[in-house]
């Protein structure tokens, strides 16, 4: 009787360890970066550039979301490089940067920890930022922002 119950016992917490621990498999972005493909999970706002809106959606990360939480925000934007838009946020947010390889057109991302960056051009990088999210159509977004500065406002929807 003890023999048999000295081989149950372990196999007995064998099974309750397995079946009380589940793994959920958390969201991880594509390798290089695109952004495209994630789910809406961070929330949808809304790009204004002058008369133009814009529907946008933030990923689900801390940085997204303290960006979220200080909307509405208007902010009085700077081009850069002929591919991108670029402004000091008035706090800091938290980072967790990384190289995204590839730049994609409508990218909402932050470079530091203060540095608001809206890319209008698809390129490749080996800056590191912090990705906050993405225009879903960013087709007329080069042309809303035009060249120089560019005021900028970003809500909640």
């Amino acid at each position: 009787m003890t023999n048999s119950f000295s081989a149950l016992l372990p196999l007995s917490l064998l099974f309750i360890g397995i079946t009380a621990c589940t793994m959920d498999t958390p969201t991880t972005p594509p390798i290089g970066g695109d952004t495209s493909s994630l789910p809406p999970s961070g929330g949808a706002i809304t790009v204004k550039v002058g008369s133009v809106s814009l529907a946008a959606t933030l990923l689900d990360n801390a940085a997204a979301t303290a960006f979220k939480a200080r909307l509405p925000l208007t902010l009085s934007m700077q081009e850069l490089n002929g591919n991108e838009t670029f402004a000091q946020l008035p706090a800091s947010l938290p980072t967790n940067a990384s190289s995204p390889g590839t730049i994609r057109q409508g990218d909402l991302m932050l470079y530091g920890s203060t540095t608001l960056v809206l890319f209008y051009k698809t390129f490749p990088t080996s800056y590191s930022y912090t990705k906050l999210g993405r225009v879903d159509n960013p087709a007329g977004l080069a042309a809303a922002l035009g060249s120089g500065s560019a005021t900028v406002t970003f809500e909640r929807k």
